[in-house]
């Protein structure tokens, strides 16, 4: 950006409640027509005021992002400049500096989770020696290199990869790519090898720019363990299975059968890849080989087809149902239709693990979903433990779509 002054953008009278309370999204619509014809063309750090002139925040502006501008400053005597960065980024892991003591049993987890930690557009996860930087605005992707530079600094990582979350390179005009960087600095050499970490003891892998999002989610760490909790000596069903981590925690606690179920070939492969690390590992017993099966098909239809009382445990973790507001009535459906299947085949006094990630999606409304799906299963149920992300992805009050990972664990009476 140049050492022009720093331009003013004035919201519409009405439009600031929420912004004024620190969330950060500013939509077009909410800004004065009159304030978008006095904003330089490139992207930048403006002045954002009421309709009255009083000081709100400093935001990145951006006219072909979806989000006209990024609320980051609400400070009036703090200009979000490289500095702030840099400073915003060391913060975010200092506050998580005691999930790095635990590191001999678990060393990926999340170092920054966007808006939540106060870095718009950019999730950042490590496993191991690697750093994953998962980018969803255009504002991140314009500040990757000092992202880059500062963990290097800070953490000294043998490789960081930055890549674009395809969901969102559509409407942020975005490209599709992934950066490798080595030392800080942008290789290109696009050969990635394999990444091995550990969650719980237990050992997973997989090759950077392959799967979904980043390969692994370590926002379910937590409730891994207190699903696992509940398998001991249970014939479990893994629905919408990916790559395993679910199943391997039950087979761990003792679960007497598991059976993976998930559509994608390619997270079977990498299950079973991962299975057999374990067990050459010890991390599992060798007979979890024997114990784990894996089937290939759509969950919706497997739940209808297989015979019911088969399973006495049963976890529903499937992938992102809504990804916009309009999306949500038909995910509430699927909802309800996924927990109704596993509430009717579940033996009786059997568990259901049931989750969703779907920021637009409430926990009042999954929680509905499911009475609703055990009216028409004509069962009871009773919540056993409520569950949502791991503490690595904090829950910021004033940006509520940081709570987007709501589960239940519920008894079928």
């Amino acid at each position: 950006m140049d050492e022009s002054p720093m331009a003013t953008v004035r919201i519409k009278e009405g439009k600031e409640k929420q912004l004024v309370r620190h969330h950060p999204w500013v939509f077009s619509g909410a800004v004065e027509p009159s304030s978008k014809k006095t904003v330089p063309s490139r992207p930048g750090i403006v002045r954002v005021e009421d309709s009255t002139g009083s000081f709100i925040a400093y935001g990145w502006y951006d006219t072909d992002s979806h989000i006209l501008i990024r609320l980051l400053s609400w400070n009036p005597e703090t200009v979000p400049n490289t500095n702030w960065w840099v400073e915003t980024l060391s913060a975010s892991i200092q506050r998580r500096m005691h999930f790095f003591q635990t590191s001999k049993k678990t060393n990926t987890f999340r170092l920054v989770h966007g808006e939540a930690d106060f870095l718009p557009g950019i999730a950042i996860d490590i496993y191991g020696s690697t750093i994953m930087c998962m980018i969803s605005a255009r504002v991140a992707w314009d500040h990757r290199l000092v992202v880059v530079q500062t963990l290097q600094k800070l953490l000294n990582p043998l490789v960081v990869l930055v890549t674009t979350d395809p969901t969102f390179c559509g409407v942020e005009k975005l490209q599709e790519t992934t950066e490798r960087y080595v030392g800080g600095l942008l290789v290109a050499d696009r050969e990635d090898t394999e990444v091995i970490f550990r969650e719980h003891g237990l050992y997973y892998s997989f090759q950077p720019g392959t799967g979904q999002k980043s390969g692994f989610f370590c926002d379910q760490r937590d409730n891994r363990s207190r699903v696992a909790a509940y398998a001991r000596d249970r014939n479990v069903l893994d629905a919408f299975s990916y790559t395993g981590a679910f199943s391997f925690n039950m087979l761990a606690q003792g679960a007497r059968s598991v059976t993976a179920v998930d559509s994608s070939a390619p997270a079977l492969e990498r299950l079973a890849t991962q299975l057999a690390l374990n067990v050459g590992k010890g991390r599992l017993p060798a007979d979890a080989m024997d114990r784990l099966h894996v089937e290939q098909a759509d969950v919706f239809q497997y739940l209808r087809d297989m015979q019911a009382n088969s399973y006495d445990l049963i976890v529903l973790d499937p992938p992102k149902l809504a990804h916009t507001k309009a999306q949500v009535d038909g995910a509430l459906r699927a909802y309800k239709d996924l927990n109704r299947l596993a509430i009717q085949k579940s033996t009786r006094g059997g568990i259901v693990a049931t989750f969703s990630c779907s920021s637009g999606v409430t926990r009042d409304m999954l929680r509905t979903a499911i009475a609703w799906a055990a009216k028409d299963a004509r069962r009871e149920v009773q919540i056993l433990e409520t569950l949502g992300q791991s503490s690595d992805h904090p829950i910021r009050l004033s940006f509520p779509e940081s709570e987007y990972l709501k589960g239940f664990i519920f008894l079928v009476l």
